[in-house]
């Protein structure tokens, strides 16, 4: 039993009385004390003092019960029979943490193992508080301020204050707490985090070393990540689908309706007197369950807590919930049922008939016959790419459908490229319903990027496209936000001359002192400076040409294991020592985009005195990493092709968009094709 002292509670000051409290059949106290046998739980037995007028409780365990007999086993026997010389039994208390059962039994025996009972025909129920309290469950916790550390564990819990006890290990550092300051608490269970966040004091107990804390939370409500203007709606889902999980303070399954649904977040409502989400509150394993049978699991936190209803009624607490973290592809799953839910033709990597997608390509125009000539000699392997690109869904690609009663109208691609970079490409719409589904494709991507930008697995730092400055709708909507927006460190543009390099001939010596070698950090820093005077744009950062970030293989090795073919060379042009151009190889499968700006060298010339035999002898060389005939080549600066009278095909922008910046594009965009910006 322990010191009798640490079992003295506050006994309700009604208890005994039978004009108070909501009347329970002897039928319910049964199965209620059935209960808590089953669940290993305790009662708790109100003793009171013979000469004093005091009273303790002391904790019991019920043996199962078939009608007007009790039998209880104290939890802690020792010392029971030094107790029962000062006390007498009182009555039988059962708590479930919002109300309890007062039982004025009848004593049939009292002795150092346990009491019999014999139960009333009705006993009485009380309202204790407005939010159940909930036990905790083996869940550490270390309260801080100002330097003072307590180690101590949660002993219960509601979404608005807990409870917390331990042992100090310095007691006179109990006087150095200030309990009209605020403390930080931080919550554990084995290794993992579950909370962290300030409280007031509302209370705090000790005796000798040990020590106990009422805390009230500091705020309900927080942000998670950076505020934005423009949001993706919330949907409300028929039927809405459920979200249930193992709570990490009670170790107790929770399922609860939500409310609404984004890519980043969900709602969800609770009784406001059984509510058991805590604002703050990391919330692993979190499956979103749909009526269909699909299942998407998630890392989530509480962020918020909004209580609705009028004093006195029965109130409910709406919990506005962040999605942190979630397997990619459950991810693709949750955006492609919420696009269908905002237009029924709006589709996230579905599947699709590879024929009719052949079909779209070529009735549209966007492969032309200057295209295909190019990779009509791999016509076959190119075939095979886009079966795998289209069927597989692998995580590397998107693809977004405006699909109408079976037909593609509408089609927008993308590729992660680089370690935080992804390409938008292969925009095509028919021109039966260009504007609509044009606008409809383009409109998903922006929603499906604002939705992924805030979240580390989708390695979404920068998007990026090229396009022909004669091309009039990227044009206006790519290209008119740059301009409009006019900062090159968040949204740039870069003019690059396109070709294709054929070697002809015998390859001549290298002239002395000129020499092409892998690059080095030195070559790329010599490149960040060159590009930063020229254009202060992003694509030094969205290609990964810094030191220590090129070269990385992590994409590499997704594209090599999910089938793909993709490698990344760098060479340096040096005449001296000192840089002259730098070549970024890129090698993938051909036709992954039709224009092979993937499957091409960027050719950046550092120094405009460059040879333009010099440039040429490099791409000789750099050319034996690609197969076939003619190699794509983008080179930068384009006045430099210009000035020396080099061939162009044609010419290609590059725009880039740090997606820190996104709300800025995202309201252009709506204005454009609106009237008028969203989030405004």
């Amino acid at each position: 039993m322990g010191d009798a002292v640490t079992t003295l509670r506050a006994v309700p000051s009604d208890a005994e009385s039978p004009a108070t409290g909501k009347s329970v059949s002897r039928s319910h106290l049964v199965n209620r004390l059935n209960y808590i046998n089953f669940q290993d739980q305790t009662v708790l037995v109100c003793l009171k003092h013979l000469v004093y007028d005091d009273a303790i409780l002391l904790r019991a365990r019920p043996e199962p019960c078939a009608g007007e007999q009790l039998e209880c086993r104290w939890d802690e026997p020792w010392s029971i029979q030094q107790i029962l010389k000062t006390y007498r039994f009182a009555y039988l208390l059962i708590a479930d943490g919002r109300k309890y059962l007062v039982v004025n039994s009848e004593l049939l025996s009292i002795d150092d193992a346990g009491l019999s009972l014999l139960l009333p025909t009705a006993c009485r129920e009380f309202q204790a508080r407005k939010i159940r309290r909930h036990p905790a469950n083996e869940v550490s916790a270390q309260l801080l301020q100002h330097g003072v550390l307590f180690d101590c564990e949660l002993v219960d819990f509601t979404p608005v204050t807990l409870r917390v006890t331990g042992t100090w290990q310095r007691p006179e550092a109990l006087n150095w707490i200030n309990t009209d300051e605020p403390v930080h608490l931080k919550l554990s269970r084995g290794d993992a985090l579950i909370f962290s966040g300030s409280f007031d004091i509302l209370s705090l107990d000790s005796d000798n070393r040990r020590c106990s804390f009422v805390l009230k939370q500091h705020q309900d409500n927080f942000r998670r990540f950076r505020p934005k203007a423009y949001r993706n709606a919330r949907k409300e889902l028929v039927p809405s689908p459920n979200i249930v999980f193992d709570h990490p303070l009670i170790g107790k399954r929770v399922n609860l309706k939500m409310g609404d649904l984004s890519g980043t977040g969900f709602s969800v409502e609770e009784n406001e007197g059984e509510s058991v989400l805590l604002p703050g509150m990391m919330m692993p394993g979190v499956k979103i369950t749909f009526a269909q049978g699909l299942t998407l699991e998630c890392l989530a936190q509480v962020l918020s807590r909004n209580v609705t209803g009028e004093e006195g009624e029965e109130r409910s607490a709406r919990c506005g919930c962040a999605i942190l973290e979630m397997e990619i592809r459950d991810h693709v799953k949750l955006l492609s049922i919420l696009h269908q839910a905002a237009d029924r033709n709006a589709y996230v990597s579905t599947e699709v008939d590879l024929d009719d997608l052949w079909d779209f390509f070529f009735q549209t125009g966007f492969i032309y016959p200057g295209k295909y000539a190019y990779f009509q000699a791999n016509k076959e392997r190119i075939k095979e790419t886009y079966a795998r690109l289209y069927s597989e869904n692998p995580h590397i690609a998107r693809h977004f459908i405006y699909l109408d009663r079976g037909a593609i109208l509408g089609h927008l691609a993308m590729v992660r490229f680089y370690q935080n970079s992804w390409l938008i490409h292969h925009h095509a719409a028919r021109k039966s319903a260009s504007v609509r589904a044009g606008l409809a494709v383009l409109e998903q991507v922006g929603q499906y990027l604002n939705e992924l930008e805030s979240f580390p697995f989708a390695h979404l730092r920068y998007v990026f496209c090229y396009y022909r400055p004669d091309n009039k709708f990227p044009a206006r909507v790519f290209g008119g936000f740059a301009h409009k927006h006019g900062d090159q460190k968040s949204c740039s543009l870069d003019l690059f001359a396109y070709s294709h390099y054929r070697p002809e001939g015998d390859e001549p010596p290298w002239p002395e002192p000129w020499v092409l070698s892998v690059s080095s950090d030195f070559d790329l820093t010599e490149l960040g400076r060159f590009y930063r005077h020229v254009s202060a744009g992003l694509m030094i950062d969205a290609f990964d040409l810094t030191p220590g970030a090129a070269g990385s293989s992590e994409v590499n090795d997704d594209y090599r294991n999910l089938g793909f073919h993709k490698e990344l060379y760098l060479y340096s042009l040096r005449r001296g020592g000192g840089l002259k151009a730098l070549f970024l190889v890129n090698c993938t499968d051909a036709g992954f985009n039709m224009a092979e700006l993937t499957n091409c060298v960027t050719a950046v010339v550092i120094d405009q005195e460059t040879p333009p035999e010099l440039i040429a002898l490099s791409l000789r060389q750099v050319s034996r990493h690609y197969q076939g005939e003619g190699m794509p080549v983008l080179t930068f600066p384009h006045a430099y092709v210009e000035e020396k009278g080099l061939p162009r095909e044609k010419s290609y922008l590059l725009w880039t968009l740090d997606m820190h910046y996104s709300d800025h594009f995202l309201q252009y965009c709506d204005g454009l094709f609106k009237g008028h910006p969203k989030g405004q």
